[in-house]
């Protein structure tokens, strides 16, 4: 009896072991799934976040790109228009921009600003080559940096395109340039006296001597 009860509790440790192996084996299949759904998820979630970005960098491109075009655009035709706004600068530098014509040209220049039409150029501001063009360049003690000095004329930018470079002189560090005289000039030569006109139909006699005179008590003749 003992026997029996002994082999049957056996035979049933037995089965339990066994069935805990197939549960521990199907754990682990499952486990491996879960692994498996987890990292093919990732990978989507990678591809999902890749394509994202890619698709907000490419309305960022064309973005820059309609920009571009429309600043080009812009620049294009308002390059035409600089010659403008240089007469009117120039107009109200000397004090001639009155009345109506006034009127005129700040709302010129109030509709070229609000299309994008910026003005820069500046005596005291650093010297920028992609923004200005030196014609003159002098020294100076009193700057640091190669410094605008003189604008001969302004230039403009759309955006950060720039339409037109502003002409200016630019002053270098270093001592200041000192100003040679200008020559004296050389003095003019004293005009030559005029030569004395001789009489007509007098021969060896001039005008300038008199004529010989007759003697009324000559009576050689008598």
């Amino acid at each position: 009896m003992s026997d029996e009860y002994a082999a049957e509790r056996e035979g049933e440790g037995e089965r339990a072991n066994l069935a805990v192996t197939e549960l521990l084996a199907k754990l682990a299949e499952r486990t491996n799934e879960l692994q498996g759904v987890q990292a093919e998820l990732s990978e989507r979630t990678n591809d999902l976040q890749r394509l994202q970005a890619e698709f907000s960098n490419y309305k960022k491109r064309v973005e820059r790109d309609r920009q571009v075009v429309k600043e080009t655009a812009v620049a294009g035709a308002l390059s035409e228009l600089l010659p403008v706004l240089d007469d009117i600068g120039r107009a109200r530098e000397h004090g001639e921009l009155e009345g109506g014509f006034r009127q005129v040209g700040e709302a010129f220049e109030a509709v070229v600003a609000k299309l994008g039409l910026a003005r820069f150029g500046a005596a005291g501001e650093l010297f920028d080559p992609n923004l200005h063009e030196a014609l003159l360049s002098t020294t100076s003690p009193d700057v640091d940096e190669v410094t605008v000095a003189v604008l001969f004329r302004p230039g403009y930018r759309i955006g950060e395109r720039v339409v037109r470079a502003a002409q200016v002189q630019v002053a270098e560090p270093g001592p200041a340039l000192e100003t040679e005289p200008a020559p004296e000039p050389a003095p003019k030569p004293k005009p030559a006296a005029p030569a004395a006109k001789r009489a007509p139909g007098g021969a060896g006699k001039t005008a300038a001597e008199p004529a010989a005179e007759v003697d009324d008590d000559d009576d050689s003749g008598l």
